[in-house]
């Protein structure tokens, strides 16, 4: 990031963690150049990496300024950081609540979930305001750095990816209890219930990496036999339907703000 300096407030948490190992370990960001700050000043990036416990100070010290907390910390922080770029983490709290909070001149809003990880998170991002190419490039790498990201067009596309992408492994995991308890309710022991719902969910994901999950559906249900049956039923109850309706309460809820 030639000579800029980075700042993550919250960085000791699960987001900002992931991204600040990520930056380090891809020479992204030098160490000399990453500063974090927490309520206590302390954590285990190395003895070049700043830990500090006054979140202005950060600022002060930094050129570009991540905001990895939760929206409801965000009322109480109290930073000026006119001249810098912010890059909010946030669900649910708009860009021009974030410039007035803070002057900020520039804010891009982003939506990374809890694959950063394992450097698997696909994360949506949009700014606010004009960055120039190289803060343009750097956030996009910083982002790609832990999955895949894409710069959105406007702030609305935030606001329903974050209950759609942001969600990360929420959906897979309802999946994975509701065959679990429907295994059982049909007389599966327990233990193997867990273990197909499993390798339905986890295998099955993994198997996708490397094919078109439509082009697989088209297969499946060409062949007419069990899996085509159990689709068709789902699909007669309307389930992009249901996950539609999901997806827009989460996102409704996304834009009236947290």
């Amino acid at each position: 990031m030639q000579n800029k300096t980075l700042g993550i407030i919250g960085g000791t948490g699960m987001l900002g963690r992931a991204i600040a190992r990520s930056l380090l370990e891809r020479s992204v960001v030098s160490a000399d150049r990453l500063l974090i700050s927490n309520r206590s000043g302390a954590g285990t990036f190395g003895p070049q990496v700043r830990v500090l416990a006054d979140n202005q100070q950060l600022v002060d010290l930094s050129d570009i300024v991540v905001l990895s907390i939760r929206p409801e910390q965000f009322r109480e922080l109290t930073i000026h950081a006119r001249g810098k770029t912010v890059v909010s983490l946030m669900a649910g709290v708009p860009a021009s609540l974030i410039c007035e909070a803070t002057g900020a001149d520039r804010v891009v809003r982003a939506m990374p979930n809890a694959a950063v990880q394992i450097r698997q998170s696909y994360t949506p991002w949009f700014s606010a305001g004009a960055l120039d190419e190289h803060d343009r490039q750097f956030v996009q790498q910083m982002f790609e750095c832990v999955g895949t990201a894409d710069e959105v067009p406007n702030e609305d596309c935030i606001d329903y990816l974050s209950a759609l992408s942001g969600t990360g492994p929420a959906f897979p995991a309802l999946l994975y209890k509701a065959l679990v308890s429907q295994a059982i309710l049909a007389g599966i022991p327990e233990a193997i219930a867990h273990r197909a719902a499993h390798g339905v969910v986890v295998g099955g994901g993994q198997l996708l990496a490397d094919n078109d999950p439509l082009q697989m559906l088209d297969t499946l249900e060409a062949y007419r036999g069990v899996t085509a049956a159990a689709l068709q039923s789902m699909t007669d109850q309307h389930i992009e339907s249901i996950i539609g309706n999901a997806v827009k309460q989460g996102a409704d809820l996304a834009r009236k703000g947290l």
